[in-house]
């Protein structure tokens, strides 16, 4: 959320209150603001470079812009890129993280202080986590290192490792977590593949695990009033994805061409579907010929009617485990499945955090599906589609009492805050919005896949 007193603008573009617009390298962090200085970060893929920026705030200049060569960068999502993480500061000091190097601390006339190199994570997406400061740590979240799944805690003023909890050894953990730390008092809160867990702020002991199953462990967690909200979603639990899949008897009507009441690779490989079809823009695709594979549990290489109904009841056995949830903290970390005060398990957001304001929850899924559930209940208020349709990917904020949401495709929507849907504006900007966006001094700030917008009035101070 923006500073109580901000009033950002509900209409803009290129034509309407743009304070300046400067043309950066293509990069997913979100503006970084201490004062008059703007983080930032990107990336050149052919000279494998990764590129830290500073922008004056006022001017629209860059201050210093440093980088950093890389053998090869981290395979990553083809939605996403190197530089996904987004700066933090402590007013002194800049923490950038990049996943195909490690972490660098920076002053702030671009001189690095100190470097940690990590190893180039194993993960399924690529790390979407960013590094937070909690007092003399830099807390960053790498449990979705496959290859060494871990949470570390890093001396800010001199690089060394102050704790680090390793993952103990599981076969089954799939290494989903790309959620960045949250603090609450004395610990630090972090929500992965199966469970959202608080570790010992200190000493990195690992206080409490509050199991979820498992899930893409996408969406960071935000807190209210001593309870935190996360928005929990898996693939399979999700029913707009099931509902691509007609009964069986359907697909052997269609399908079926030896007429053996089952179905071979070759009769569905031209039977496609989108494994987020929420979100077609970006989705990826999937041949029915791989589930077959899946699901093949005669190793025969075909699916028949039993094995269609066991795939679905693998999909069935997710959808519990998807929801908003709110979790009751406990500062003597005293936590349980009690804790839980509720779950709505109605189509949660993927990739976005939720928005916790005014007893309010809001949340944006992809499709343009936005929600305002009751912060105290979990009750909802209401559930309306956005003009917008696609992907979603940055996360809702606040600001004047309202609430602004950016889609992918670039249309920022605004609207009033409060139990009622209403939309005030809607503003494109005709490039792709992956950042969330920030605001400062009464401006919005943008950051796109060209580059940094910043609307307003004229005037700084």
């Amino acid at each position: 959320m923006a500073a109580p007193d901000q009033n950002p603008p509900i209409n803009f573009g290129d034509n309407e209150k743009m304070v300046w617009k400067l043309t950066l390298p293509e990069g997913h962090s979100s503006p970084c603001i201490w004062g008059d200085n703007i983080f930032l970060t990107g990336f050149d893929l052919q000279e494998k470079k990764l590129e830290m920026f500073c922008i004056e705030r006022k001017k629209g200049k860059i201050k210093w812009v440093k980088d950093i060569t890389v053998d090869n960068f981290e395979k990553v999502h083809p939605v996403s890129n190197p530089a996904s993480a987004t700066p933090a500061t402590d007013g002194e000091r800049i923490y950038f993280y990049f996943s195909s190097y490690g972490l660098l601390c920076l002053d702030f006339d671009g001189e690095l202080i100190w470097e940690l190199e990590i190893p180039v994570p194993r993960s399924r997406h690529g790390m979407g986590t960013s590094p937070i400061v909690s007092g003399d740590l830099v807390i960053l979240n790498c449990l979705g290192h496959q290859n060494d799944p871990r949470i570390l805690a890093i001396n800010k003023f001199n690089g060394s490792i102050a704790w680090k909890y390793t993952m103990p050894f599981d076969q089954n953990y799939r290494g989903d977590s790309y959620t960045t730390p949250v603090v609450f008092k004395n610990q630090v809160i972090i929500y992965a593949s199966r469970d959202v867990s608080g570790y010992d702020l200190k000493t990195g002991e690992r206080i409490w695990s509050f199991p979820i199953g498992i899930t893409d462990a996408v969406g960071t967690p935000v807190l209210g009033d001593g309870i935190l909200y996360t928005t929990t979603h898996s693939t399979y639990g999700n029913p707009e994805m099931r509902d691509q899949f007609p009964p069986f008897t359907e697909l052997l009507k269609k399908y079926d061409s030896n007429n053996d009441n089952k179905l071979d690779k070759l009769e569905v490989k031209d039977y496609i579907f989108l494994v987020y079809p929420e979100k077609p823009d970006v989705s990826e695709e999937m041949s029915l010929a791989q589930g077959i594979t899946m699901f093949d549990t005669d190793k025969d290489e075909m699916m028949d009617a039993a094995e269609w109904q066991e795939m679905f009841q693998y999909f069935e056995s997710f959808t519990q485990k998807v929801g908003v949830r709110a979790i009751k903290l406990d500062e003597n970390n005293n936590i349980s499945l009690t804790n839980m005060l509720w779950v709505n398990t109605e189509l949660p957001p993927h990739i976005p955090s939720p928005l916790c304001y005014r007893e309010r929850i809001y949340t944006i899924r992809d499709g343009g599906l936005f929600s305002c559930l009751d912060a105290g209940t979990g009750e909802v208020y209401y559930r309306e589609r956005l003009g917008t349709r696609g992907s979603y990917f940055a996360s809702p904020i606040e600001a004047g009492g309202r609430i602004y949401v950016a889609s992918r495709n670039g249309v920022i929507t605004v609207l009033e805050a409060g139990d009622k849907f209403k939309i005030l504006g809607e503003n494109s900007l005709k490039e792709l919005i992956t950042a969330t966006p920030a605001v400062v001094d009464n401006k919005l700030y943008i950051r796109t896949d060209k580059g940094l917008y910043v609307f307003g009035k004229k005037k700084f101070i």
